[in-house]
C-alpha cells in the first residue's frame, strides 16, 4: 500500500540520504528489527546503544513510508485527554502514561544531541479551546494536569492574544514540546547503529516468521534466513497483518507546508506550535528555515487513490483554518501532502508480546497523534522486555489493557 500522497517536505528537502544495501546473505543477531521508519529507527539505536548487536530491515528505501508524512510535533499530550483517560483506566495510569510522554522529551533531546541537520528544537504548545463550549473541559484537563505536576498554564482571552495575537476563548499553554526533522532523524539515527557495528538493509522484505523458545527465524522473499534471539515488528500501519484481530484503524491525514516567512511574520509562531480541542484538529508549527507547517484535518479514508484526490482540497481547508485564527498571516503554500496513520480507540500505543506470537516477537507499534514521542518510550519498553526487566507501562501500553 502506498503510504502517502504528494509531495512530503522533509523527503523532497532531504532527498535520498543514503542507500543501504539489500540483504543478500543469510545473518545472524541479537535483535532483529523490521521497518525502517522513525520507531524502527529509535528502538535500534537504544538497543545497539546498550549493547546488542542488532540488524534492521525496510521494505521500502529508510524512511520512505509513513515517516516521511510525518509533521512530528514532540508533545507530552496524549490525543486521549487526561481526564478521559482517567475515567477508562484509573488515575494513577493516566498520569503515569501522561509523566512518560513528558520524560520521553528531554530523552529525545538527548537522543539527536548531535546528529546534524534534523532541526531538533524545544517549543513551547498552546492548546486551544475551537468553540466557547470547549472551555470548561479545557479547563477541567488544565487542572488535573497541574494536580499531578504537568505544565499546564490557563490563557484566558486577554493573555491569549498578548501572548499568541490570536482572537479565540481560552486555552492551555506549555514548554514541554518540541519539533524534530522524523526523515532525516531517522538516518541519522541508523547510520550511528551501523557505526556500532549493526546491519541496517532497506529493499528486503520479511515473508515469514518462525518462532521457538530459544528465539526466532525469520525469511525475506528472496528466501534469505535471519537467526535472531528477539524480532520487534515495527512497520506502523502494517504491522496489523500479523495479527488476526485488528487492533487499531487505519486513517489519512493531511498537510502542507508554505515558503519561508519573515521572523517578524512569524512572530510568536516561532517558537510555539498551535493546535486546537476540535476533533478532527488542525495544527501548525515552524520549521528551521521559517516555514509553516500545517496538519490535521484526519478523515477515516484508507484507499490511496480517494486519500489523493483529497490533498487539494485539505490543503485549501488548512489555509483557511490559518486564516481564522491568524488572518494578519499570508503565506505562499509549498507543497500538500497526505499520510495513512494507525490510530487506536483509547489513543495509546501497544508495545510489547502478544499471545499470539509468543515472548520473542514483540510488535512497536506508535499509534496516534503523538507517535514520536511513544516510539522514544516504547525503545526503552522494548529493551526493558528483551532484558527481561520489568516496565512500568508494560500493561497499560500492551495488549494485556485490552483485556480489562
Amino acid at each position: 500500500m502506498d503510504l502517502k500522497s504528494g509531495y512530503p517536505y522533509w523527503s523532497i528537502r532531504n532527498g535520498l540520504i543514503q542507500a543501504f544495501p539489500p540483504l543478500e546473505a543469510d545473518l545472524h543477531c541479537d535483535v532483529l528489527v523490521v521497518g525502517g521508519g522513525i520507531t524502527g529507527a529509535l528502538i535500534a539505536d537504544e538497543l545497539s546503544a546498550h549493547g546488542h548487536e542488532v540488524a534492521l530491515i525496510e521494505q521500502r528505501d529508510i524512511g520512505w513510508g509513513s515517516t516521511a508524512a510525518s509533521t512530528a510535533l514532540l508533545q507530552y499530550e496524549i490525543d486521549t485527554h487526561l481526564i478521559d483517560l482517567a475515567r477508562q483506566y484509573g488515575e494513577d495510569d493516566a498520569v503515569l502514561a501522561y509523566h512518560a510522554c513528558a520524560q520521553a522529551l528531554p530523552q529525545l533531546r538527548e537522543v539527536t544531541a548531535g546528529l546534524r541537520g534534523v532541526d531538533f528544537k524545544q517549543m513551547d504548545s498552546v492548546y486551544l479551546a475551537s468553540k466557547p463550549r470547549h472551555v470548561p473541559v479545557l479547563r477541567e484537563e488544565g487542572a488535573a494536569r497541574r494536580k499531578h505536576g504537568l505544565d499546564a498554564r490557563w490563557l484566558d482571552r486577554g493573555a491569549l492574544r498578548e501572548r499568541m495575537g490570536m482572537d479565540g476563548d481560552a486555552a492551555l499553554l506549555t514548554r514541554q514540546a518540541a519539533r524534530v526533522d522524523p526523515y532525516c532523524l531517522t538516518y541519522r539515527l541508523l547510520e550511528r547503529v551501523k557505526r556500532r557495528g549493526g546491519h541496517v538493509h532497506d529493499r528486503t522484505v520479511l515473508h515469514a516468521l518462525e518462532p521457538t523458545a530459544r528465539g526466532v527465524t525469520a525469511r525475506t522473499e528472496d528466501g534469505i534466513q535471519i537467526r535472531a534471539k528477539h524480532v520487534v515488528l515495527a512497520q506502523g500501519y502494517a504491522n496489523q497483518q500479523w495479527l488476526d484481530k485488528r487492533v487499531a484503524r487505519n486513517r489519512s491525514s493531511y498537510a502542507l507546508i508554505t515558503d519561508p516567512l519573515h521572523a517578524d511574520e512569524l512572530g510568536a509562531l516561532a517558537t510555539t506550535m498551535v493546535w486546537e480541542s476540535a476533533r478532527p484538529y488542525l495544527y501548525l508549527r515552524s520549521t528551521g528555515d521559517g516555514r509553516l507547517l500545517l496538519g490535521g484535518l484526519d478523515d477515516a479514508v484508507d484507499v490511496p487513490a480517494r486519500r489523493d484526490r483529497r490533498v487539494d482540497g485539505k490543503s485549501k481547508k488548512l489555509m483557511k483554518g490559518l486564516k481564522h485564527w491568524f488572518p494578519a498571516l499570508d503565506p505562499i503554500p509549498a507543497f500538500a501532502w497526505a499520510g495513512t496513520f494507525a490510530e487506536t480507540a483509547d489513543g495509546l500505543p501497544f508495545f510489547g508480546a502478544h499471545a499470539q506470537w509468543g515472548p520473542r516477537v514483540q510488535f512497536a507499534m506508535a499509534y496516534g497523534g503523538n507517535g514520536i514521542t511513544y516510539s522514544m518510550i516504547g525503545a526503552g519498553l522494548v529493551r526493558a522486555n528483551i532484558e527481561r526487566r520489568r516496565h512500568p507501562l508494560q500493561a497499560l501500553f500492551g495488549f494485556e489493557r485490552l483485556e480489562r
